[in-house]
This record gives structure tokens, C-alpha cells and sequence, in this order.
């Protein structure tokens, strides 16, 4: 009885596990994240350097055209949760591409305007809605959809690239407006916008599931992928009614809307003219904010770093509680030159800027699961709104008062009752910090 060879295809051979990557894709993915988001930064360096032009240009009150920057920062904040699920539903990549198109069409268009309206609906509702769809809420969602270990890390890179965006561009449109006119700056903002489009559009994946892998830090083989939820806008609201019933939220959500009304709402947008006000050159000041950017880098993700070790709340605590007492100096540090105590300010306050960010989002995550970046998005809605609140009362109390002093000292007050509410923040049987990877 001869035997016959097996063919080689027919052999029972063992299969080989698919070799890891030396370094996970879940870190390429969050680097295009982090210059996405850097991309799209130039909106936000924008506002303060436009006060002034636009006042001498058209006459405007600071009033009116803070309340432009009001608007958009608030639909900034209410855009987001909206835009999470939308990401769930449609995909990152569509989502954040169209909303970077958005931003760079609202933008472009402030250069034709001669109406105070037509800047509210530029400036106002179509950089506002573009730009809440490039929220917090992405870099909530990139974290948790990329990352079990290192969550807190990857949450405070991707919030510094905003600071890093705003180191990029902010000296280099103070100088626009300065020599040129503020439409070049408008200009620049929007192309810079359009530029990012198609690296997101051919670099960005929407789950490890598209590549064959688990998150990064995951135990067990891939997840497949989850099936596309439908009706976007009701899982929003929904997750709104539910969290709404729960203390946590409201402590969140209150804690964050003076984290915007004390730094977005009215250091990125009230700095420079209270400066200026002060005798300062408009350049000098915008390179201090731009230096808080650089801080801000360095504090957020030393932040990451420290949420993914310590209890969340009683940071967020500590970072109040600094940021309430530099803006209480603040008013007696402002002058017409550049000198040590305020360049000990900006250091200090640039380590705090977005530092409660990471924790933030690591408490939401902690107290509603897998809506938490539905949830932080909602929290962030409210910390835009405070910031929406402050940049238009800030510019009403400067035409009123004739200064900004007041709102320094009632935001340092602010910050103070923040640090309160986020001490009784109730802990979770899951409130552990996450151990960091080996």
C-alpha cells in the first residue's frame, strides 16, 4: 500500500498569530488626531486679536462683538454631544472633515462683511457649529475608542494640541493683524482648516476593528467593531435625561462651565485688549497668551499623566483653587511692558490652563460608562456656555466700568467655589485609577 504525499496546502499546519506592531496603531491615529485638532486651532487665536480691529473698523462695541464670540463659543459646547453621536453614527472621518470645511467657510466669509449680523453668523453659528464638532468630545472619543491603558496620557496630548495650535498660529496672526489688516488673519485661519482635510480623510481610522487590532492595553482578541447607532440627536438627549438625574453631572457640568467662563471665555478673549488697555502692544500681548499655550502643553498632559494615578477629583480640586488665586493678581500684574511677575503668571496659569480636562473626562467616563463621551460633551456645552456668558459680559463690564478688574476678581471668586464642588463629587465602586501600563 504506497501512500500518497500531501499536498502542502492540505497539511494541518499551525496558524501564526498575527504579529503586534512594534509601536500600536492607536498611537498613529492619535497623532493624527493631535494635529487635526492643531489644524483647527486657529480659530480659537483668533477672537481677542479681532476686538480692536473690528471696533475701529465698523464701530462696533466690544459688546456686540463679544457676543459673537459668545455664540460661537456656545455652540461650540452645545455642537459636541451631538457631534459624538454622530461619530458613532457616521464615522470620525466624515464627521470632523465636514466640520473642518464648516470652519473654514465661516471664516473666509468674515472678510466680505459689513454688517455687526454678519459676523454673528460667521464668527457666530457657522465657525461655532464647525468648531464644536472639533470638540473635546474627539479627543474623548479617540481615547476611549483607541486606549484601556493610557487613557489619561492620550486625553491630555490631545487637549494640548489645542494650546500648541494656539502656540503656532497666535504670534503669527497678531502679527498679521498688526502690519497687514485682519482679513489676511481670517484668511490664514481658513486655509489652515481646509489644509487638514485630506489628512484626515486618508489617515484617520474610526475603530481598532478596521485595522485587525484591540485597543491599545486591551486584553483578549480584537473587538469587532459595533454596529452604527441611528438616530443621533435622541441618543444625545437621551444621555442628557439620563446623566441630568444624577448629582455628579451637575457638579461636572458646573465645575466645567467656570472652567470656560476662567480661561476660553475670558483670558483667550479679554487678555490681549486688557493689555493693551494697560499700554501694551497688541504683539507683546498676544506673545504672552501664546506662552500660555506652551505651559499649557506641558500642564495637560503632566494632567494626563496624574489622572491615570491619583483621584481625579481632588485635582481638579487643586487646579481650581491655583487659577482662582493667579487671576486675583492678575489686575496688579497688568502694565505696558513685559516684566517678572507676569511672566511668572503666565507660567503659572499656562500649567492650568485646559489641566482639567483629563480628570474631567476621566470622571464622566468613571460615573456613565460607555455614553461618557456623549456625557463629557454635554459638560463641555456647559463649560463653553460660561465661556460664551463671560466673553460677552466681560466686553459689556470693559464699555461699563471702563476696565476689566471686576471680572478678574469675580472669576478668581468663581474658581474658588469650583474647587468646592469638585471635592463632593461622589466616587464610584469603578473610580480606581486606571494603572498604568508596564
Amino acid at each position: 500500500m504506497t501512500q500518497t504525499a500531501e499536498a502542502p496546502e492540505q497539511r494541518d499546519l499551525p496558524l501564526r498569530p498575527r504579529r503586534a506592531p512594534r509601536v500600536h496603531r492607536a498611537w498613529f491615529v492619535a497623532a493624527v488626531a493631535f494635529v487635526t485638532i492643531i489644524g483647527a486651532a486657529g480659530f480659537a487665536s483668533l477672537p481677542g486679536l479681532l476686538i480692536e480691529p473690528l471696533h475701529d473698523e465698523f464701530g462696533w462695541s466690544r459688546g456686540t462683538i463679544g457676543l459673537a464670540v459668545s455664540l460661537n463659543l456656545a455652540l461650540y459646547g452645545l455642537t459636541a454631544p451631538f457631534a459624538a453621536s454622530l461619530m458613532d453614527r457616521f464615522g470620525i472621518r466624515k464627521v470632523v472633515a465636514g466640520a473642518l470645511t464648516v470652519i473654514a467657510t465661516g471664516a473666509m466669509l468674515t472678510v466680505f462683511m459689513t454688517e455687526a449680523w454678519q459676523l454673528v453668523l460667521c464668527w457666530g453659528v457657522l465657525v461655532g457649529l464647525g468648531s464644536g464638532s472639533m470638540a473635546l468630545a474627539f479627543a474623548a472619543t479617540i481615547a476611549n475608542r483607541w486606549f484601556v491603558k493610557r487613557r489619561g496620557l492620550v486625553t491630555g496630548i490631545l487637549t494640548a494640541a489645542g494650546a500648541s495650535g494656539q502656540l503656532i498660529f497666535l504670534p503669527g496672526l497678531s502679527w498679521i493683524v498688526d502690519r497687514h489688516d485682519w482679513r489676511p488673519a481670517a484668511v490664514t485661519v481658513a486655509l489652515a482648516a481646509l489644509a487638514v482635510v485630506p489628512f484626515v480623510w486618508l489617515l484617520m481610522r474610526d475603530h481598532p476593528a478596521d485595522v485587525g487590532l484591540a485597543a491599545y492595553g486591551a486584553d483578549g482578541p480584537p473587538e469587532p467593531r459595533p454596529r452604527p447607532r441611528p438616530q443621533a440627536a435622541r441618543r444625545a438627549i437621551g444621555a442628557l435625561v439620563s446623566a441630568a438625574r444624577t448629582g455628579p453631572f451637575w457638579l461636572l457640568a458646573g465645575t466645567f462651565a467656570i472652567c470656560g467662563a476662567s480661561t476660553n471665555g475670558l483670558v483667550r478673549t479679554h487678555f490681549v485688549p486688557a493689555a493693551h488697555d494697560h499700554g501694551m502692544a497688541v504683539t507683546a500681548a498676544a506673545s504672552l497668551l501664546a506662552v500660555i499655550g506652551v505651559f499649557d502643553i506641558i500642564g495637560t498632559i503632566a494632567s494626563g499623566w496624574f489622572t491615570d494615578r491619583f483621584d481625579a477629583r481632588r485635582l481638579l480640586a487643586v487646579y481650581y483653587a491655583l487659577r482662582g488665586l493667579s487671576l486675583m493678581f492678575l489686575p496688579m500684574l497688568l502694565a505696558d511692558t513685559v516684566h517678572p511677575p507676569m511672566i511668572f503668571f503666565i507660567v503659572f496659569y499656562g500649567l492650568d490652563w485646559v489641566a482639567t480636562v483629563p480628570p474631567t473626562i476621566a470622571l464622566c467616563r468613571e460615573q456613565y460608562g460607555e455614553d461618557s463621551a456623549i456625557v463629557f460633551g454635554w459638560v463641555l456645552a456647559s463649560h463653553q456656555v460660561g465661556a460664551g456668558l463671560v466673553a460677552f459680559l466681560g466686553g459689556v463690564a470693559r464699555d461699563a466700568f471702563g476696565s476689566y478688574d471686576v471680572v478678574w476678581y469675580a472669576s478668581g471668586a468663581l474658581c474658588a467655589i469650583a474647587a468646592l464642588m469638585a471635592l463632593v463629587i461622589r466616587r464610584t465602586g469603578s473610580g480606581d485609577p486606571v494603572p498604568a501600563a508596564v
